[in-house]
């Protein structure tokens, strides 16, 4: 059974790693990704990219699941800019 603090880091994951879908969906819709800032992007995945890394190091589930997703997520949304261009 998970401590109750677990179940707070699985919402916080949860919101952290869908917090990006709305910009994703416009993105999508509209074909444009002007305002988005490749180097923001890059620095974003590169940090998410290490928060996996030290999450699944200290084994933290919570964490480690919902920053993957997150890097799923990141990574959408720098291809959607590469191809929207």
């Amino acid at each position: 059974m998970l401590a109750p603090i677990e179940y707070v880091g699985f919402l916080a994951g949860l919101l952290a790693a869908f917090a990006l879908s709305p910009q994703i969906i416009k993105s999508w819709k509209t074909k444009s990704t002007k305002d988005l800032s490749i180097p923001w992007l890059l620095t974003y995945l590169a940090a998410v990219a290490l928060w996996v890394v030290y999450a699944y190091g200290i084994k933290a589930l919570a964490l480690g699941l919902f920053a993957s997703i997150e890097l799923f997520v990141i990574l959408s949304l720098l291809i959607l800019k590469l191809k929207y261009k």
